[in-house]
């Protein structure tokens, strides 16, 4: 992976075989039987998928309008919690943002710390909300219907989609894969239990070790600015493995990592598996980076540390989301 910050963009330009939605249109669209197996694999895989109602309570007047049609937004939510509608005391450690361009030529991940400070709406209940917090206190206090809110607040962007990744599922698609390979940043040593030591340099990581590396923040300078990009790395891990012809010719392993891969997921009422893999399928991952939402670095508020985001860069960037431009805005902002 090559790496470069642009003005707090932390861009990444992803350089493998293809990008797993596109994977899975190989598998839907080919099957390991033929087109109408793949066909109906792919459907069965749809209706297994856990469902929530995403943007349920969510104020019609209050969302962003839809500008460019056949552009896709996706919000993308990390979390260990398997239920999305018990999510009292439970805080997203990943939220991105997937941007599909309308022409489906080039897509965009923008990673949003957790720390962000944002205005939070009141919670359905009323009991909560309607104040400046911690953007990840939004899915404690309101479940998926207020960050999707939140989020369409803070950034002008409509939201299409919402998929929640449970992470702690995700070791067993990690396992699914025969393991990542990870490049360790420097030797640290967990601070979970059972306090595994992770040596600097490349590494092969079962599913458990993975998903414990990428939880470290204390051991870095740059805290959870190092997770975030740990993160970014360890989603770059899979994909590659999963997009690997060992993975891809291989139908037992491979239908081994999907069906981990769709028990760990929970998409809105609406999202369609199938159709959206044909729809993707011209997609690689050569199209698609990755980059940070802009920000002006640390600061204490109400006693907390937060993340501040840079307002005028940030207008910038999530304006040429919207506007489905965010091809010009980054050869601009290159």
């Amino acid at each position: 992976m090559v790496a470069g910050g642009t003005d707090g963009l932390g861009i990444v330009r992803r350089r493998t075989k293809r990008i797993l939605i596109g994977a899975l249109a190989v598998v839907v669209l080919l099957g390991v039987g033929g087109v109408v197996a793949g066909w109906a694999y792919g459907r069965s895989l749809n209706n297994h998928l856990a469902r929530t109602d995403a943007f349920k309570d969510v104020p019609e007047e209050s969302r962003p309008t839809q500008v460019v049609q056949g552009a896709l937004n996706v919000l993308l939510l990390g979390s260990d919690s398997r239920d999305p509608d018990k999510t009292a005391d439970s805080r997203t450690d990943t939220i991105m943002i997937l941007h599909v361009d309308a022409d489906h030529k080039k897509a965009e991940v923008i990673s949003i710390p957790r720390d962000t400070w944002v205005f939070v709406p009141t919670s359905p209940d009323g009991n909560n909300g309607n104040t400046m917090a911690k953007i990840n206190a939004a899915y404690a206090w309101g479940g998926t219907p207020l960050i999707v809110q939140t989020v369409e607040g803070f950034t002008g962007v409509h939201i299409d989609h919402v998929a929640l990744i449970d992470f702690g599922g995700f070791a067993q698609v990690v396992n699914a894969l025969g393991g990542v390979d990870l490049k360790i940043e420097k030797t640290i040593k967990s601070i979970h239990a059972p306090y595994r030591t992770f040596k600097k340099g490349t590494q092969h990581l079962t599913g458990a070790e993975a998903l414990d590396y990428v939880r470290q923040r204390y051991q870095f300078a740059d805290g959870d600015f190092s997770r975030e990009r740990h993160q970014r790395e360890f989603l770059q891990a899979l994909l590659d493995k999963a997009a690997s012809a060992g993975t891809l010719a291989n139908p037992v392993k491979l239908n081994s990592f999907l069906q981990a891969a769709t028990k760990s997921l929970t998409v809105d009422q609406d999202f369609d598996l199938v159709d959206t893999a044909v729809e993707l399928r011209g997609l690689r991952s050569a199209d698609l980076t990755f980059m940070g939402s802009p920000n002006a670095g640390t600061a204490t508020r109400d006693g907390q540390s937060v993340v501040l985001s840079d307002k005028t860069k940030a207008k910038a960037l999530y304006q040429a989301v919207a506007d489905d431009t965010v091809q010009s805005y980054l050869t601009k902002a290159m």
